[in-house]
């Protein structure tokens, strides 16, 4: 594959660039953490997914591209992990030996996201997938201090109301003992690549998931695109959960009712869309990766 040579002004306006951007999507996360205020939506992602604004503030161009040295020096990248600088201090990423650590990695992450993509979208399944997780379990058990908007008997009524057809493994294993039996399918781990589908929103919000696992492979801008998709997501998938988000300032999207399912639906739909692009967009990564 042919690599593309940035000049020194060319990337440092890149990487100046998506660190402003990075910063302003971190800020409110990084002002509550400095007064140590929690946010049940918002937190979710840096701590499910282990995510520090320090490592989405760091640029990578991505694979194929190299950064010509600069007047004080090569780029901060040829000190970091999976990167090489050549003779003229011209840096880029070390596919070979990244791929010697990580190739299996990103092996997976290809099949299960092309498998994924192949799948048309199912979208009937109307966010039960947190009602299943404190379904007729003990309020002191529960994920997050917010009380149920419905109480303990109502969440229970809706669970047991609707067919849970959750496909995502990852959700259903926090399902309650209670909960697990009423989904149509026993999911494991080992079925993921034979289950997922484009339409769940956790699998969509996992485009973050597999952005990070490819590191310092995965351009700056395609990151960044994946952060901004789940956290868009989170925002919906607790508004659509047995949790009161008021005080959170976020309306209720009440999937019990015909116009909170009809909401849900269309939101879910347009999350579908957004994240087949980005989709697209690490599936080709990972061939470029493979092909190098």
């Amino acid at each position: 594959m042919h690599a593309e040579q940035l000049a020194a002004s060319e990337w440092r306006r890149r990487a100046d660039a998506h660190q402003a951007r990075a910063d302003a999507l971190t800020a409110a996360h990084r002002a509550r953490k400095a007064s140590g205020e929690r946010h049940p939506i918002d937190d979710f992602l840096y701590d499910y997914y282990t995510v520090k604004p320090s490592l989405l503030r760091r640029w990578h161009p991505g694979p194929g591209i190299v950064l010509a040295t600069a007047e004080d020096g090569p780029a901060e990248h040829a000190a970091w992990r999976w990167y090489r600088a050549d003779g003229d201090g011209a840096v880029a990423l070390d596919v070979a030996a990244f791929l010697a650590d990580r190739g299996g990695t990103v092996a997976h992450i290809r099949e299960l996201l092309s498998a994924t993509a192949a799948r048309p979208a199912h979208t009937g399944c109307f966010g039960l997938h947190e009602w299943a997780m404190v379904y007729r379990q003990d309020d002191t058990r529960r994920r997050h201090s917010l009380p149920l908007r419905l109480g303990r008997e109502g969440t229970d009524a809706v669970v047991e109301s609707h067919p849970l057809r959750c496909t995502h493994f990852d959700a259903f294993r926090f399902f309650t003992p209670d909960a697990v039996p009423r989904n149509r399918d026993l999911l494991s781990r080992d079925t993921q690549v034979a289950t997922e589908q484009p339409g769940c929103l956790h699998a969509n919000m996992d485009c973050l998931k597999w952005a990070l696992k490819l590191g310092p492979a995965t351009p700056g801008d395609l990151l960044l695109d994946c952060f901004e998709l789940a956290r868009d997501i989170r925002t919906l998938d607790m508004q659509a959960s047995p949790y009161d988000v008021s005080s959170l300032g976020e309306p209720a999207v009440a999937i019990e009712t015909p116009e909170g399912k009809a909401e849900y639906v269309a939101r879910q739909r347009d999350f579908a869309r957004r994240a087949e692009q980005v989709r697209a967009r690490l599936i080709g990564l990972c061939e470029r990766l493979v092909e190098m």
